[in-house]
């Protein structure tokens, strides 16, 4: 169902159930951690060898409680990675190259469709805003706030309007002159003429003094950003709004970062949200001309795939998408998987609203949210009326509220059309991303242990050549700039055998270091001008010697990207 609608608790749980029942060979569900309402966070480990370290792959969605489309094409990448399995060399419904789809079958995904299910199902259920989470336990409570609440019974806590002389809004006009039918509200301009609203969360003020109306606020009754609570420079508030009381403070965030530290395989993630129809990749806080160039070359072929599946733009973070120019955003998740976990790492916005309200692109692209002319509002009131069958804007109703006296409710609804693509729009949009995201997955290293060669070197001693390869695109460090991590370990062999021994013991641990992949980025390997290739730099020789007879056991690889054992019987 998640590619016709949007799943609430109880109903993802029961499909992530279902897929661990179906391929118990492939899937292991289990919880990444608990909410403060007590829901699971669950976690699907999708592979071969579920239980074994490989160079693996995170995916996550909603950890922002109104956008459920990341739960949605979480869900669908899930269901093609094991159709891929099945032997489908498809995704997103394209055709997938033999050796990729065989690259995707030796990865471990690991795939957190929710990491907000409290949000999210207030959201579904309840219709209130909520950023990630309900949690408010914040300790300065004794100011004024907007707390959500149902005023008018009819069990969603959506927005309310009041007429006020002094309002910022009015009802938009169509080409005849008169106000559209729904209201459709937009920002008051020097030359409107009234009748002028002001329009709240609907829902009760605290503390209140029966005079001073407070400003709404994304954060009024709920305090995370859950994308601001990430260790990369985090900043408390009021440097960063949203950023928690510490790195890590929400549980759900600390389950992510928790679930992380234990698993240094981790080489690419995909972290998805709504609305834009936008890839935003590293830096997010530097210009490009900082960033290394390796990588830099590496998410020019992100883009490449992101251009040809899904039409999206991709952006430089810093570049293009802050909210005020040179001030970064503190606590990204993404920034926090790129610099401290070694990740190929960009956020997806979903769902391009923007070209189907016939919106050119604006440079930078964070100015497509705020920069609408009425010509735009026209073009969503009939993007609603006619491609999404009336779900955004709806008629006011009269109320009666217990602090302002008659206000009106409901009008506008966002969760679909808005925050989240149409339903009938839901089941493309999870494909293309699906087709963009699994070349990306594909990418890992892929380590090879190989026994060359066993012989005779003289009386009771036996030579054993090895061979250590990689035939993956990226290197076993993963991106360039991950060199440099603790946790980015080089390889290394280690042999032991209970009747056999070494001629030369400290060959027992032979590091060997990093090996390189065979791919370098979008225009960063060979072209016309300088023709020739590196050199075998993709793999590594080592010879024992081993004295007696029996057997040999021998593991090559890291954390990074897990271990490969060979058993030779020498002598």
């Amino acid at each position: 169902m998640f590619r016709q609608k949007y799943l609430d608790y109880a109903e993802l749980t029961a499909q992530v159930q279902a897929w661990a029942k179906q391929h118990p060979d492939l899937v292991r569900l289990s919880t990444l951690g608990r909410t403060p309402e007590d829901r699971e966070i669950p976690l699907l480990t999708i592979g071969r060898h579920p239980d074994r370290h490989h160079p693996a792959v995170w995916i996550d969605g909603n950890m922002h409680a109104s956008e459920l489309c990341g739960s949605s094409v979480a869900l669908a990448i899930a269901e093609d990675i094991l159709a891929i399995h099945g032997g489908k060399d498809e995704a997103g419904g394209k055709p997938l190259p033999a050796h990729m789809a065989e690259a995707i079958r030796e990865t471990i995904f690991y795939v957190v469709p929710r990491i907000s299910p409290d949000g999210a199902e207030a959201v579904l259920k309840t219709g209130r805003y909520v950023r990630s989470s309900p949690v408010n336990d914040r300790v300065n409570k004794g100011h004024s706030y907007w707390e959500a609440e149902d005023i008018d019974g009819d069990g969603e806590a959506t927005y309310m309007r009041l007429p006020s002389p002094d309002g910022e809004l009015v009802e938009l006009r169509g080409e005849d002159g008169k106000p559209l039918d729904p209201p459709v509200m937009v920002p008051r301009g020097p030359e409107d003429e009234g009748p002028y609203f002001k329009l709240y969360p609907e829902g009760q003020i605290v503390n209140f003094d029966g005079r001073r109306i407070p400003d709404p606020y994304f954060l009024s009754d709920n305090l995370y950003d859950f994308n601001r609570n990430f260790p990369y420079q985090w900043a408390a508030e009021p440097k960063q709004e949203g950023a928690g009381h510490y790195p890590g403070s929400a549980p759900e965030t600390r389950a992510v970062m928790e679930f992380a530290a234990r698993h240094p395989n981790i080489f690419a993630w995909l972290n998805l949200h709504t609305f834009g129809g936008v890839l935003i990749r590293p830096l997010g806080d530097a210009p490009d001309h900082k960033m290394d160039q390796m990588d830099l070359a590496l998410f020019r072929q992100v883009e490449a795939w992101m251009t040809e599946h899904t039409g999206y733009a991709t952006v430089s973070g810093y570049h293009e998408f802050l909210y005020e120019p040179e001030k970064p955003l503190y606590g990204d998740i993404t920034e926090y998987a790129y610099h401290q976990r070694g990740a190929i790492a960009y956020v997806v916005e979903l769902w391009d609203l923007f070209a189907q309200l016939g919106i050119a692109r604006m440079k930078p692209f964070v100015d497509h949210y705020t920069r609408l002319e009425r010509k735009d509002y026209l073009a969503l009131a009939k993007f609603d009326r006619e491609k999404n069958g009336g779900r955004i804007f709806k008629r006011w109703r009269k109320a009666v509220h217990p602090q302002l006296g008659e206000v009106e409710v409901g009008g506008f609804d966002g969760r679909v059309g808005i925050s989240n693509p149409p339903y009938e729009q839901l089941a493309q949009t999870c494909a293309s991303q699906s087709a963009a995201f699994l070349r990306v997955a594909s990418l890992g290293p892929r380590v090879s242990l190989e026994v060359v060669k066993v012989e005779g070197a003289g009386p009771g001693h036996t030579r054993v050549e090895l061979r250590v390869a990689n035939r993956g695109y990226l290197g076993t460090y993963g991106p360039w700039s991950a060199r440099k991590l603790p946790h980015v370990e080089p390889l290394r062999i280690t042999t032991e055998g209970s009747t056999v021994k070494l001629v030369a013991p400290a060959e027992a641990i032979v590091e060997i270091g990093h090996l390189d992949g065979w791919g370098s980025g979008l225009y960063a390997g060979t072209n016309i001008f300088f023709p020739w290739t590196r050199g075998n730099v993709n793999e590594r020789f080592v010879t024992l010697v081993t004295e007696g007879r029996g057997r040999l056991v021998v593991k090559a690889g890291s954390c990074r990207v897990g271990w490969h054992v060979a058993e030779i019987d020498v002598g």
